[in-house]
C-alpha cells in the first residue's frame, strides 16, 4: 500500500493498521464509531446496485482490516439484505489481518439496525453455521412479536426506541456489551441517522478510479446532434440542462430528508429506474444508427 499524504511512502501492513487505529482502548472515549464507505469519481455508491462493483484490490484490504480492528460491524436491514451479509469467516476472510485479532474473537460479529425485523430467518445472516459470530439484531419496541422470537433463536436481540431505532440508544447498548471499536458500512440512511445523531468519529472513503453514471454526457451528445443546429433548439437543451442541475441541486441541498423519507429500499428502486432510463436513450442511440446505415445503404 502506497502513501500519497503528508509524505509519499510505501507502507507495511502493520504501518497501514497503525494509521487507522482508533483510540487507545484504555482511553477515555466510551466508543470509536468509523464509518466506511466507497464512491465512485463522480458519486456514485454502488454500481448495479451494490458497492462491490467500484472496490479495487487496495479497498478490499482495507475493508478486511478495517473489519479485523473493529469490535462489532455495523449495517442497516436494507444493505444486509441487498449485499447478502453473513457473519464474518475467519479463515476464508482477513486472513491477512488475523493478527489484529489477538486478545479478541476470531471476527467481529455483525449488527443490523431494521425498525421492523424485516429479516429472512433462513438467510444467510441468521442461518449461518455454528462456530461463527452470533450476529445481532437492534429493532425497536414496535417490532412484531412473533418475528422478535423467530429472530431471537439465532441472534443477540437489541431493543433500542418505540417505533424507529434510536441510533444513541443503539450504540450506548452495544458499547455496554464492550463494543468500544464500532464500524459501520452504511447504507446511506444508517449513516445520516448516525451524523445527525452527532456521533461518527471518522468517515473512511475510497473513492473507486470509475465513472459508474457516464449516461448524462451521452444523452447530452444525443440531444445536441438531434436540435439540428437550430438556435431554438439548442436554447432549449440549454434551458433543460440548468433544470437537471438546478434538480440536482435541490437534491443534495434536502438528501438528508430525502433519504429519511426513502430509506435504503427507496434509493435502490431509484437508482434501477435511472438505469432504466439510460438504457431507454442507449437503445434510441443505437435503433438511430442503425436506421441511418440501413437508409444510407
Amino acid at each position: 500500500m502506497r502513501q500519497i499524504y503528508p509524505e509519499p511512502a510505501v507502507l507495511t501492513d502493520r504501518q497501514l493498521a497503525a494509521r487507522y487505529r482508533g483510540p487507545d482502548r484504555a482511553g477515555e472515549a466510551s466508543h470509536w464509531l468509523r464509518a466506511n464507505m466507497v464512491a465512485s469519481l463522480d458519486g456514485a455508491a454502488t454500481v448495479r446496485g451494490r458497492s462491490g462493483g467500484l472496490s479495487g484490490e487496495a479497498d478490499r484490504q482495507v475493508f478486511a482490516m478495517l473489519r479485523a480492528l473493529a469490535d462489532v460491524i455495523v449495517v442497516g436491514a436494507g444493505t444486509a439484505r441487498i449485499e447478502g451479509y453473513g457473519p464474518v469467516r475467519p479463515g476464508k476472510e482477513g486472513v491477512r489481518w488475523a493478527w489484529l485479532r489477538a486478545g479478541r474473537p476470531p471476527a467481529a460479529p455483525i449488527a443490523v439496525i431494521t425498525r421492523r425485523l424485516d429479516l429472512d430467518p433462513a438467510g444467510p445472516l441468521l442461518a449461518a453455521p455454528p462456530g461463527l459470530a452470533r450476529p445481532i439484531v437492534i429493532t425497536t419496541e414496535a417490532a412484531p412479536p412473533g418475528r422478535r422470537e423467530a429472530v431471537a433463536g439465532r441472534a443477540d436481540l437489541i431493543v433500542a426506541g418505540r417505533e424507529s431505532v434510536d441510533i444513541r440508544a443503539a450504540v450506548d447498548a452495544l458499547t455496554g456489551r464492550g463494543h468500544r471499536h464500532i464500524l459501520t458500512e452504511g447504507g446511506p440512511y444508517l449513516l445520516s441517522q448516525i451524523i445527525e445523531a452527532g456521533l461518527l468519529d471518522e468517515l473512511c472513503l475510497t473513492l473507486s478510479p470509475l465513472l459508474a453514471g457516464p449516461g448524462a454526457i451521452a444523452a447530452t451528445i444525443v440531444f445536441v446532434r438531434e436540435a439540428g443546429g437550430e438556435f431554438g433548439s439548442y436554447l432549449a437543451l440549454a434551458l433543460a440542462i440548468l433544470t437537471v442541475h438546478l434538480f440536482l441541486f435541490l437534491c443534495l441541498r434536502f438528501s438528508g430528508l430525502i433519504i429519511k423519507v426513502i430509506k435504503d429500499s427507496g434509493i435502490l428502486l431509484l437508482a434501477k429506474i435511472a438505469g432504466l432510463l439510460l438504457a431507454a436513450i442507449a437503445v434510441q442511440l443505437i435503433a438511430n444508427s442503425v436506421r441511418g446505415f440501413i437508409a444510407g445503404a
